[in-house]
């Protein structure tokens, strides 16, 4: 067995230098020297490329929070107790709202922003909204974001506009939030707008339109990868749930 695995490294190593056009001499290495030039070039070829492969990255962060998920907290406690600065104290309300501590994490929001010299910054109100969001807030989220200005970048003038259409769908705006989100998903990247603006469909009783909306994100969902859709596992199981419960409705 020891013997198999050593070949099958070994062919392995072969594969990976043809087809990325490594050193030639590697091959008189990992055919006469096969165990210690196939490690050796599994160090000094293959892991430094792996670094830099974005999916890889994902992958390997998701494994870390996982396995420490206060780990980002701790950093920016760490350089909050260095230096008390409105940046500082923002790092650690987003590290509190990535682990949903959202009502810890408004308190310094609201800090960092009074903190912070001239106009609040648009992004640091956008997220002390959602975070007000969270915690049940929903009348003090919606004069926010009707107080900020619209952001200049349509990357957040569109997260802007999701949060704005989650609020007015909790507060039972409902064709406004069916409004915002129809025009969201003409041009937002990723999932989430498309899945919310299916579940306020079915919701309101327009199951066929939702299973238009959920067929689209089953065709992009089988082009992703595995590590792509265990990044928000949640949100797809949910969309493949409701699509096979419209399907067997009936629905088409």
């Amino acid at each position: 067995m020891p013997f198999l695995v050593v070949i099958g490294l070994q062919v392995l190593c072969i594969v990976h230098l043809m087809r990325t056009g490594r050193n030639p001499l590697w091959l008189t290495a990992l055919i006469f020297l096969p165990v210690v030039s196939a490690i050796a070039y599994l160090i000094v070829e293959v892991l430094p490329g792996m670094g830099s492969n974005r999916h890889v990255r994902t992958a390997r962060a998701k494994a870390i929070d996982t396995i420490d998920p206060e780990r980002a907290l701790r950093a920016a406690r760490d350089a909050l107790g260095l230096a008390d600065t409105a940046a500082n104290r923002l790092g650690v309300a987003d590290a509190l709202a990535a682990l949903g501590r959202h009502a810890e994490a408004v308190p310094l929001y609201r800090e960092s922003i009074a903190m912070t010299p001239g106009e609040p910054d648009i992004r640091s109100q956008n997220k002390l909204a959602l975070s007000l969001f969270e915690t049940g807030q929903a009348a003090e989220a919606l004069m926010l974001l009707d107080a900020s200005p619209a952001p200049a970048g349509q990357s957040e003038r569109d997260r802007q506009t999701l949060l704005r259409a989650r609020v007015l769908d909790h507060r039972g705006s409902k064709q406004e939030a069916l409004d915002l989100y129809a025009d969201l998903i003409t041009r937002m990247p990723g999932e989430e707008a498309r899945c919310r603006y299916a579940a306020l469909l079915i919701e309101q009783g327009w199951e066929r339109k939702a299973l238009g909306v959920l067929e689209e994100v089953e065709g992009r969902m089988k082009r992703l990868s595995r590590h792509q859709r265990a990044m928000d596992a949640g949100m797809y199981r949910w969309a493949t749930e409701a699509l096979a419960g419209l399907r067997a409705k009936g629905v088409a």
